[in-house]
């Protein structure tokens, strides 16, 4: 005769057993859910990054991969300029699942130029100690030194081809051309919509935002992503400002000593940075002084620039008007393009076309003299592609930024 507690006892152990094997089941149902997300995300990726690869090699408004119909996934890729750089916004989907990646792109240009200076029929001369590697276009294949305040000068190396140059500089490109014009479609009063205590961010998947500057200074704030901040005519930007990978355009753009971002720069008349300003790769300070006013860069002591510097805009008669000013101690690491005087007292990693150099003393100024320098295009780092300033054919284009 069977107890009353033992069956109750044996109905409680497999209430037992039929929760822990619905436990069982549940659990690995789940884990072959999660492994079937986590195998279409991998999947999604790697589909990501052939579109990316894709893109790259098109270059054209959009497209999209040919459907794969034993993975099932679906694509889309966008491009269009952002200042100097190229966007890249690729899109891969399936059954609901969305994975977007977004990357700055450049052409995959190898500038070996070290210095291209038009022919104005007179000679580049050095003093002090100076170093030029690369392939240079000057006036004369012969570089002679000059003697300033009695000091002795060597040449302590000269290496790459030399050519006779031409008597303007190379075009630049219509992107860079179009830079200085671009406009947003959405527009705001900056202190509207961006908070001081918080990240305001907007997504390159968003069309461009326009954010406008009441007064003349931007600090306290912390901006990335795609936004173009405008001033009614000079922006001071201060230390306290994080910005990361937006456009700024003004009249006349001013950085306060310390100030360190990624960003491009684009004024009509004057960009001046403070003394120890750092803007990091990829950033670009661009001038277009179109005006009969003087105008152009000045880069004060320490300053550090990894990207480009452009000054360009005025009629070859009016070139004196142009001068880009580069104090000691600094570097430029990247492409250096002046149409006016380049008063250069700070080395350069990379590339220098300009009209003509000025060096200056406390007495006087030399035409075409440089001094105490080095301009080494071997020294731009493998990983810096040099941004895109002049005409290229080259339609190969790599990614050097994923923005999102």
């Amino acid at each position: 005769m069977v107890r009353a507690h033992s069956l109750l006892y044996a109905i409680f152990v497999c209430l037992i057993v039929a929760v822990l094997c619905a436990g069982l089941l549940y659990a690995a149902n789940l884990y072959n859910q999660l492994n079937v997300y986590y195998n279409t995300h991998e999947e999604l990726y790697i589909h990501n990054q052939s579109l990316v690869n894709y893109a790259l090699g098109e270059m054209q408004e959009s497209g999209s991969l040919p459907l794969d119909e034993n993975e099932g996934i679906e694509s889309a890729y966008e491009t269009k300029p952002y200042g100097l750089l190229q966007l890249i916004i690729a899109h891969s989907f399936i059954k609901g699942d969305t994975v977007t990646s977004s990357h700055f792109a450049v052409p995959n240009t190898v500038d070996k130029t070290c210095v291209f200076l038009t022919n104005t029929n007179r000679p580049l001369t050095y003093s002090g100690d100076v170093v030029l590697v690369g392939n240079k276009k000057l006036p004369s294949t012969f570089i002679k030194p000059v003697h300033i305040d009695n000091r002795p000068n060597h040449l302590e190396k000269n290496v790459g081809q030399v050519q006779v140059s031409e008597t303007k500089l190379p075009d630049m490109n219509q992107q860079l051309k179009d830079a200085f014009s671009i406009n947003s479609a959405q527009s705001f009063e900056l202190q509207e919509v961006v908070k001081s205590d918080s990240v305001f961010f907007n997504s390159f998947r968003n069309p461009l935002l326009e954010l406008r500057l009441k007064g003349n200074e931007l600090g306290n704030v912390n901006i990335k992503g795609n936004v173009l901040i405008t001033g009614t005519d000079s922006i001071l930007i201060k230390k306290t400002a994080r910005l990361e990978d937006v456009i700024i355009k003004a009249s006349k753009i001013y950085f306060e000593e310390g100030f360190e971002g990624t960003l491009q720069a684009f004024a009509g008349t004057k960009i001046e940075t403070a003394k120890g300003v750092r803007l990091n790769y990829p950033s670009a300070l661009c001038v277009n002084n179109t005006s009969a006013n003087k105008g152009g860069i000045l880069l004060k002591e320490g300053s550090v620039v990894n990207g480009a510097l452009v000054l360009c805009g005025n009629e070859m008669q009016m070139l004196e008007n142009n001068i880009m000013f580069i104090e000691k101690e600094g570097l430029i690491t990247g492409s250096i393009y002046c149409t006016g005087r380049l008063v250069l007292q700070s080395d350069v990693k990379g590339s220098v076309y300009t009209n003509w150099f000025v060096h200056k003393t406390a007495s006087t100024g030399y035409d075409n003299c440089l001094a105490d320098i080095e301009i080494n295009v071997l020294k731009r780092p493998q990983f810096f592609i040099p941004l895109p300033l002049l005409d290229n054919s080259n339609k190969s284009y790599e990614t050097i930024k994923k923005v999102m």
